[in-house]
């Protein structure tokens, strides 16, 4: 069972990581990034995220990855 100290350090991480989300998400819709700029930093987050999640790899792409293909396809009318 985790110390009340490892899950306050999850849960910051988690905010992070959701922080780091919702401002890539963000820019990547409000601003005239190209197709191969969005999908650099739609990587960089997924690379964030292993990092502070090692080994969750099918966990970002379960949760997140759907949400950026989603966005990249409206966003770049990729449908």
């Amino acid at each position: 069972m985790p110390t009340p100290e490892e899950l306050k350090e999850e849960e910051k991480k988690l905010r992070q990581l959701q922080l780091v989300v919702s401002l890539t998400m963000s820019t990547i819709s409000q601003t005239t990034l190209s197709l191969e700029e969005a999908s650099k930093m739609v990587t960089a987050t997924r690379e964030l995220a292993l990092r502070l999640f090692p080994g969750k790899e099918l966990a970002f792409d379960l949760i997140y990855q759907p949400r950026f293909r989603r966005l990249l396809a409206e966003r770049f009318r990729l449908h």
